[in-house]
C-alpha cells in the first residue's frame, strides 16, 4: 500500500507538473499582448535597420505571394492578392504582437495551401509552402523566437511543421514537390537562432543587473565599514569621559570636610553606574573591533589622536613630498573630543588624497576658530607628475561626509579652478554665550578670503 501510495503521488506531481506547463504554454501562445523589439545597444540609426529589413522582406514576399498564390496555386487574382496582402500584415505586425502575426501567418499559409490546385501537365510546384510563403513565415518565426520564451517558441516551430505535414497527408493539390523537409530545416534554424539571441540578451541584462547590485551593496558596505570606525573613535572618546566621571565621583567625597550621606550615597550611585556603562561601553568596543583585531590604529592603548598633532601629520606629508602650508585663525581653543577628533581625520584624508593622486604638489591647510565652531579648507594646487594607480579604497570622501553629517555641519568637495582640490568643511562647536576668547568676537563669520562655503 505504502509503495501504491507513493507511485500514485508521484504521478499525481508528474501530472500536475505536465499540467502546469501546458497552461503556461497556452497562456504564452495564446495571447494578443504588445511585444516590442528589444532594444539594441547601438545608435539609434541601427536600431530602425531592423525594421527597414523587414518592412523590405515584406515588400518582397508580398510580390513573390501574389504571383505564387494567384497563378502557381491557381487561387484566382482576389484570393491570391488577399492571402498574399494577408500574409505581408502578418510579417509587419509580428514587429509588434509576434504571437497574432504568427497564427495570421500560419493560418494564411494554411488556407493558401489547402485551395491550391495544381493541374496536371503544369509540372509539379513547391507545396505546401511556396518559396516566398516559406521565406516570410521564417521571417515571423524569428520574430516570435526573440520575444517569447524557448518553450513556446520550439511549440510554434513543431506546430509550423506539423500543420503543413497534415495537411499534406490528408490533400492532393496535384503533382508538387513537397518543402515540408525544408520547411522543418529552415523553421529550426531560425527558432534557434532566436532563442540564442533571447538567451544571450537576458543574460546580459542579468549580467547589469548583477553588477549594479553588486555596485550598490559595495558602496554599502563600505558606508557600513565607515560608519563602524568612526563609532569605534567615538566610543572611546565617550569610555574616556565615563572613566573621567567614575573618578571624580571617587574623589569629591574626600574633598569636602564631614560630607553628608546623602552626598556620598548619591556619589556612590554615579560611580557605580558610571563604571556599569564603562564596562558595557568596553564590550561593544571589544565587538567592534574583534574584525581587526591586528590592526595598530584601532588598538585599545593607542590614543585618539586630535589637532595637536597636526604639526607631526604636516611633517609626514612633506616627507612624502608635498609641500604644506598650515595656516590658522582665530584664537586656538579646546574643542569637543568629536570634533576634534573629526577635524584631525579630515585634513589627514584630505592630505592622504593629494599624496595619491596630487604628488608633488602644494597643499594649503586653514583653521579659523569661531564662537560657532572650526572652519577647516585643505586645498592643493594639483600634482606636477602623473599619478600612478591608487591602491584606495573610496572611503576617504565618505568618511568626511560621514563625519560632518554627524556633528551637524557642512562639507563642500570639488576641483578648484586651478587643476587642484578642495575640501571646505565647518564642524559646529558653540561656546557658551558668557564666553568669548581673545580674538574670536561674537559676529565673526567664516572666512571668506577665497573660500567656497560649503
Amino acid at each position: 500500500m505504502d509503495g501504491a501510495d507513493r507511485g500514485s503521488g508521484d504521478g499525481e506531481r508528474s501530472g500536475g507538473s505536465v499540467v502546469a506547463g501546458l497552461t503556461g504554454l497556452r497562456k504564452e501562445l495564446v495571447t494578443g499582448a504588445r511585444m516590442p523589439l528589444p532594444p539594441l545597444r547601438q545608435p539609434r540609426l541601427l536600431r530602425w535597420a531592423v525594421h527597414a529589413v523587414v518592412v523590405a522582406l515584406t515588400v518582397s514576399t508580398t510580390v513573390g505571394n501574389l504571383d505564387q498564390f494567384s497563378q502557381r496555386y491557381h487561387l484566382g487574382h482576389s484570393g491570391g492578392t488577399l492571402m498574399a496582402l494577408l500574409l505581408g500584415a502578418a510579417m509587419l505586425l509580428a514587429l509588434v504582437r509576434p504571437v497574432p502575426a504568427w497564427w495570421l501567418s500560419l493560418g494564411v499559409n494554411t488556407a493558401a495551401a489547402s485551395m491550391a490546385t495544381v493541374p496536371f501537365g503544369q509540372g509539379a510546384e513547391p507545396w505546401p509552402w511556396g518559396p516566398p510563403a516559406l521565406a516570410a513565415h521564417a521571417t515571423v518565426s524569428l520574430l516570435l523566437a526573440l520575444r517569447v520564451p524557448p518553450r513556446a517558441a520550439w511549440a510554434a516551430c513543431v506546430l509550423s511543421v506539423g500543420v503543413p505535414l497534415l495537411l499534406q497527408q490528408t490533400s492532393r493539390p496535384g503533382p508538387y514537390d513537397t518543402t515540408v523537409p525544408l520547411a522543418a530545416l529552415l523553421f529550426g534554424a531560425v527558432t534557434l537562432f532566436g532563442t540564442l539571441l533571447r538567451g544571450r540578451r537576458e543574460t546580459r541584462d542579468q549580467l547589469v543587473e548583477q553588477e549594479t547590485i553588486t555596485a550598490e551593496e559595495r558602496a554599502r558596505r563600505t558606508l557600513l565599514e565607515e560608519r563602524s570606525r568612526i563609532a569605534r573613535e567615538l566610543h572611546d572618546v565617550v569610555a574616556h569621559h565615563m572613566s573621567v566621571i567614575s573618578i571624580q565621583a571617587q574623589v569629591a567625597p574626600h574633598l569636602v570636610k564631614d560630607p553628608p550621606e546623602e552626598l556620598r550615597e548619591n556619589l556612590a550611585g554615579i560611580r557605580e553606574n558610571a563604571l556599569e556603562a564603562l564596562t558595557e561601553l568596553r564590550r561593544v568596543l571589544g565587538v567592534l573591533r574583534s574584525e581587526n583585531p591586528g590592526d595598530p590604529e584601532l588598538a585599545p592603548q593607542t590614543p585618539l589622536p586630535t589637532l595637536e598633532r597636526l604639526d607631526a601629520l604636516v611633517d609626514n606629508a612633506r616627507a612624502a613630498g608635498l609641500t604644506v602650508r598650515n595656516e590658522s585663525a582665530g584664537e586656538c581653543r579646546p574643542l569637543p573630543p568629536g570634533v576634534d577628533l573629526s577635524a584631525y581625520r579630515i585634513v589627514q584624508e584630505a592630505l592622504s588624497n593629494a599624496i595619491r593622486h596630487a604628488p608633488g604638489a602644494t597643499v594649503r591647510i586653514d583653521l579659523a576658530y569661531a564662537r560657532a565652531g572650526l572652519h577647516l579648507r585643505v586645498t592643493d594646487s594639483g600634482g606636477r607628475t602623473e599619478a600612478p594607480p591608487s591602491p584606495g579604497t573610496g572611503h576617504g570622501l565618505l568618511g568626511m561626509r560621514e563625519r560632518v553629517a554627524m556633528l551637524g555641519g557642512d562639507l563642500a568637495t570639488g576641483p578648484t579652478q586651478d587643476g587642484g582640490f578642495e575640501v571646505s568643511a565647518f564642524l559646529p562647536a558653540p561656546l557658551p554665550k558668557d564666553v568669548t576668547p581673545t580674538g574670536v568676537t561674537p559676529t565673526d563669520a567664516p572666512p571668506t578670503d577665497g573660500e567656497t562655503k560649503p
